[in-house]
């Protein structure tokens, strides 16, 4: 009979292991795929944002999940065609040399620059030139009257004395994109609801050649939503499960508070949030936000966390602003935003890549939430 139990078990760990390297391997080419040329950035140009959502709707109903899209528009400044820039003769690249002010308006100009301090020179009215040690972009739902122009400081040995300038510009006003979601039933109490969230845009492309692959942020957020979905897809808990891919994070957490002022799940009937942003890594643990605003359901996550030694560490912290969390928290939605440390330092820049991400954590992260999710509906 012991025999046997042994035999039982060693089947069972060897089908869980299986299981695991599957979803793992599920996952990296989740990432691989969300950060291909074929999406651009999921931004603003080449349609990478549409193309992406049409492909969240598809694998959430080839995994076995019903997919809903809510659609809803914003402004946004965009840079999808001419992006040329030199300085001393010498033709800088985008992403990897400069980088355009989100934004910036278009401009075509060759000129004389004028020194105001050791890191920033002048070319008249409209155009700035501010030297940097790092390069980092964002996305602008506004457009100025000038144009500003990033460059690494490790690119201009000489003093800058020449730039010519042609960059084109579209302003945007009413850039349409929207929030993909899936839904499984709960067995029992189908009426409470677990969310999971992760916003699928990036920064998109700047001209017709460049564009930010977002592989941390946040095609690792999202791949690990889809392999929940998923996993909770064949194994129906007794709470409904909801996933939610936002769009237009990155633009100002646009979607998420777009789906809490149009509510597609009535906020009183979700029980808890976990946002997933920035989770390709967790070498040095993770950090836990709104932590000190709900502190049992905290204490509930590190014993799960300790009881089974998933992450190294898990970091309290209190309320932020800083991600699709946010808007539910202030509407009374008790929710979590999980981030990892370590590995890679890669943030909106062209170096967020899907080569450079090691995902090292991502089973003990998958098991983690599942356990701790479990906690919750108990």
């Amino acid at each position: 009979m012991n025999i046997l139990k042994q035999a039982i078990t060693i089947i069972f760990i060897f089908l869980f292991s299986y299981v695991q390297a599957q979803d793992s391997i599920y996952v990296r080419n989740m990432v691989n795929k969300l950060t291909s040329p074929k999406f651009w950035g999921r931004g603003y140009t080449k349609g990478g944002m549409q193309k992406t959502a049409i492909f969240l709707s598809e694998e959430f109903k080839r995994i076995g999940v019903k997919p809903t899209q809510q659609y809803f528009s914003f402004p946004v400044n965009t840079f999808s065609g001419k992006m040329f820039v030199s300085i001393n003769g010498i033709t800088l690249q985008p992403g990897k040399d400069y980088i355009v002010s989100n934004e910036s308006s278009g401009l075509k100009e060759k000129t004389s620059l004028q020194k105001i301090d050791s890191l920033t020179f002048q070319a008249g009215n409209n155009l700035k030139v501010l030297f940097k040690d790092k390069l980092t972009w964002s996305v602008a739902t506004d457009v100025s009257n000038s144009t500003t122009i990033l460059i690494n400081k490790k690119t201009v040995t000489h003093t800058p004395k020449e730039i010519i300038v042609d960059i084109e510009n579209k302003f945007i006003s009413n850039f349409e994109a929207s929030n993909v979601l899936g839904f499984v039933k709960g067995t029992k109490y189908p009426d409470s609801v677990l969310l999971i969230t992760a916003h699928y845009d990036h920064l998109g492309g700047m001209g017709k050649n460049t564009y930010f692959p977002g592989a941390n942020d946040n095609a690792a957020g999202v791949a690990t939503l889809l392999s929940l979905a998923k996993y909770y897809a064949k194994n129906p808990p007794t709470y409904s499960i909801g996933f939610i891919c936002f769009a237009a994070e990155e633009a100002g957490l646009l979607g998420s508070k777009y789906f809490t002022e149009n509510r597609l799940i009535p906020l009183k009937s979700i029980k808890f949030l976990i946002n997933l942003d920035l989770v390709g890594t967790g070498e040095s643990g993770m950090t836990v936000v709104n932590a000190t605003v709900y502190p049992k359901a905290f204490a509930m996550l590190k014993a799960v966390n300790e009881a089974h030694n998933y992450l190294p560490k898990i970091n309290s912290r209190g309320k932020a602003p800083n991600s699709d969390h946010y808007f539910f928290s202030e509407n009374g939605v008790p929710a979590f935003f999980f981030y990892t440390q370590g590995g890679i330092s890669a943030y909106h820049d062209i170096y967020d890549r899907p080569e450079t991400l090691p995902l090292t954590k991502y089973n003990n992260l998958f098991k983690l939430i599942v356990g701790f999710n479990q906690k919750l509906m108990n």
